[in-house]
């Protein structure tokens, strides 16, 4: 048997911890695939063709979005923090973009505007993006303001910033003018790669990427240490500010991303995009096992809880369940996400301390008479 930080238990231990409750702690930390599974199988069971190819591939595409959000936010929820700016981030980035498309960079003393293509836009975009995410993460450490009124404060500024970009109107026809050569740009949310959106293709290399850095890279290494005990991680000499200004940069990037892909799919930005996306992106990661307590987490839970996320939303949607009804299903959902987490983590404190106890004991009887 396994502690929280996987180390194994002692023979006595193990013993110890009885098995009906080794029982419930491995069902708790498989809850996400278990919930999974259980959606899925109630809505192939009612909807007729939840299961169909083209259905699964659009519901695929819509659980993308809320993927890019829910990946780049897991590594600020593992140290504790949190990010209510996401889907904000996500609407201005959406309207930079559509901005540059439609309207170009105006150059007032020259008397022209340049019209740059998509390959200047969509880094530029991400650069933006990267950015805000820093300045919360900078705003954060350096004057010790808390993640949640930060990202809060952080939030209105930029859903504010989207509606002066175009006075509350949609950017249309982001499709682009040949003549311009700002062409491509809706090909991002509509274009195919195999057989599959390119959404579903960068939804599968982003968390294969984050997955590593979160594993193999001391950067995740890091994450971790400063999500389970800051203080600690300071004093063994991580570089606190730095790491988190990096994590809430991830945050920011990520939902750039997803103000792209939003904007392309749409052809059109609209200010109001992303309104209360960051909720469904916290409850994936949360149904994926992060704990809100930090120092817990992985990048494959996240995407399974953006998939529980994404089917319950659009089997309720296909059974014609009102949007209201929606609303209340979801914050049940994520009010027994945290209540499961909260006893996963009484549990496992307990098993820890039966480890302890154990190991005491045998050091005793070790010991020569």
């Amino acid at each position: 048997m396994k502690t929280s930080q996987g180390t194994a238990l002692p023979a006595s231990a193990a013993r110890a911890f009885n098995s009906r409750e080794s029982l419930i702690l491995l069902l708790l930390k498989m809850r996400t695939f278990i919930a999974l599974i259980l959606i899925v199988g109630f809505f192939a069971i009612t909807v007729p063709d939840f299961l169909a190819v083209g259905s699964m591939v659009i519901m695929v595409k819509h659980i993308a979005i809320n993927a890019f959000l829910a990946l780049g936010i897991t590594f600020v929820i593992i140290t504790a923090g949190i990010d209510l700016s996401i889907g904000a981030t996500l609407g201005l980035c959406g309207m930079i973009a559509g901005w540059m498309i439609t309207k170009g960079i105006v150059l007032p003393m020259f008397g022209i505007a340049i019209f740059p293509s998509v390959w200047v836009i969509v880094p530029v975009v991400l650069l933006i993006g990267g950015l805000i995410g820093a300045a919360n993460g900078w705003i954060i450490t350096r004057y010790n303001v808390a993640p949640f009124i930060c990202t809060l404060g952080t939030m209105y500024i930029l859903r504010g910033a989207a509606m002066l970009t175009s006075g509350g109107e949609t950017f249309p026809g982001l499709q682009g003018n040949p003549q311009l050569g700002n062409t491509g740009f809706d090909q991002i949310g509509a274009g195919y790669f195999f057989g599959l959106p390119y959404a579903i293709w960068m939804m599968i290399v982003l968390a294969l990427v984050i997955a590593y850095i979160a594993r193999r890279l001391p950067f995740g290494r890091q994450v971790y240490a400063i999500g389970d005990n800051e203080r600690a991680a300071e004093l063994s000499g991580v570089r606190v500010k730095r790491v988190k200004i990096l994590v809430y940069s991830l945050s920011g990037l990520c939902a750039a991303i997803a103000g792209i892909v939003v904007s392309s799919q749409l052809v059109a930005s609209h200010p109001a995009n992303g309104s209360s996306f960051e909720m469904n992106a916290i409850a994936a990661v949360v149904l994926g096992g992060t704990s809100l307590a930090g120092g817990r987490g992985t990048i494959l839970g996240t995407l399974v809880g953006a998939f529980v996320i994404g089917f319950l939303a659009d089997g309720l949607i296909m059974m014609g369940v009102s949007e209201f009804w929606q609303m209340v299903i979801k914050g049940i959902v994520i009010i027994i996400a945290v209540i499961i987490d909260q006893m996963q983590n009484r549990m496992q404190q307990k098993a820890a301390v039966v480890a302890q106890k154990a190991l005491i004991e045998e050091g005793g009887a070790a010991r020569p008479g």
